[in-house]
């Protein structure tokens, strides 16, 4: 701890440099920020914090995170029953709602398999897929990981575990980006792009 600021400043600093992408400089930042904007920023964001952590769950059925269980999407009866979208974590689905390109249900993974790390299949929410597809109403599972090696690792050991529930699995196709330049994509963006060309 520094000796010229107080342990309640230093505790506010350390909680904020735990956040994905703030390092001790920009916690520290963050803070003074927050302290310059108590009333308009620093009280509303404590009083939300407070109520996300008391409010907020794990929806049962998939994962998602609301305040209601199941979740808005899970009793959203407007949605497709038959499609399964499978994801690693919340933020996946927010992106696909965000660019509402699917209209069916969800299933959070909670991550990745990953050998590297100790992440195996009992780490993950596999078992509850599984029973998902088992249940009859899922017709279709797609695929919806990223295409790091521990997103084809965990694709692929997937589509064999779903394999034996008779439901369709799909993925996501990958390759050129819309508005990209192929002078500037990787060599591995530019090899899937070729293997999933489609008639025009």
């Amino acid at each position: 701890m520094s000796a010229n600021i107080g342990p309640e400043l230093q505790r506010l600093i350390d909680l904020l440099a735990k956040m994905p992408g703030l390092g001790p400089r920009s916690a520290k930042r963050a803070a003074l920020y927050l302290l310059k904007k108590r009333e308009p920023v620093m009280r509303p964001l404590a009083f939300a914090l407070a109520e996300a952590a008391d409010k907020v769950k794990a929806c049962a059925v998939c994962g998602n995170w609301d305040s209601i269980d199941p979740c808005a999407i899970c009793a959203d009866a407007t949605r497709d029953k038959t499609v399964l979208c499978v994801v690693q974590d919340v933020g996946d689905l927010w992106a696909l709602e965000r660019a509402g390109a699917h209209r069916g249900r969800y299933h959070v993974l909670g991550g990745l398999l990953s050998p590297l790390d100790g992440i195996g299949p009992d780490d993950l929410n596999i078992g509850a897929l599984v029973a998902r597809a088992q249940g009859g109403a899922v017709k279709e599972i797609v695929l919806a990981l990223s295409a790091t090696v521990d997103g084809q690792t965990t694709a692929h050991y997937l589509s064999e575990r779903l394999g034996e529930t008779g439901v369709s699995v799909t993925r996501l196709s990958q390759g050129v980006p819309v508005g990209g330049e192929l002078d500037y994509l990787d060599e591995g963006t530019l090899a899937a792009a070729m293997k999933t060309r489609r008639p025009v």
